[in-house]
């Protein structure tokens, strides 16, 4: 599957933003994502709302096609690789079993929120890291001459006026914390508005294209 790619430099350093949405680090060959909620639907109808069970399969799916494409060396999720442990079936922990031999990679998770407390066998939860100049890890950790590398924030841009409005995901750079985050990878997960301060790439129909936001309908423009 090819997918559309958007060059992010910092400090001299290129990352390739896709429209899968996913990062390709290309020095040490890694594919990163974010917020997969796997098991969300499960975790619904655990507490009675009666969600349909295929939101993984389609996540899963899009992650496989990446890495076919891409042929990293290894992919690494920014956290929340599962909604909750109520989620955590037989079946999906076999998927997720499966899941390094279909990737032709090794599987990596930095723990998140929603991941603690569960415990999926061949894959610890590591604590955020160092991978060159960037810094992995789920909640955004400024950190000293590094870019952070992120998920937890689901960011979305709010784009068009009105009836005409889309949410869509981004890519949310933020300057002043030296932070980019990544959108949610998984199928079923929501967004949160990012801030007007941020630079931001949308991600819609494979595509990422840079985006200048709108300024505030309360703030005046010259």
């Amino acid at each position: 599957m090819a997918t559309d790619s958007a060059p992010f430099t910092w400090q001299g350093q290129v990352l390739q933003l896709l429209g899968a949405p996913a990062v390709w680090e290309p020095q040490h060959r890694t594919l990163l994502v974010a917020d997969l909620h796997l098991g969300k639907a499960e975790t619904f109808q655990a507490h009675g709302i009666p969600l349909p069970s295929d939101g993984d399969g389609s996540t899963l799916n899009a992650l496989l096609d990446l890495a076919h494409c891409w042929q990293p060396q290894q992919v690494v999720v920014l956290g929340d690789l599962i909604h909750s442990r109520l989620g955590l079936t037989a079946e999906l922990r076999a998927k997720l079993d499966a899941l390094p031999e279909l990737l032709g990679c090794p599987l990596r998770l930095i723990g998140g929120n929603h991941d603690h407390g569960s415990w999926i066998a061949g894959l610890p939860q590591e604590p955020s890291q160092a991978l060159g100049p960037w810094w992995l890890s789920h909640h955004p950790e400024p950190r000293t001459g590094f870019l952070n590398l992120c998920g937890h924030l689901h960011p979305v841009a709010v784009v068009g006026r009105g009836a005409d409005r889309l949410r869509l995901p981004c890519f949310s750079y933020c300057m002043r914390q030296e932070r980019l985050a990544l959108p949610a990878f998984g199928r079923l997960t929501g967004g949160h508005p990012c801030s007007q301060r941020d630079q931001i790439w949308l991600v819609a129909d494979g595509a990422v294209v840079e985006w200048t936001q709108a300024a505030p309908s309360n703030t005046p423009t010259a």
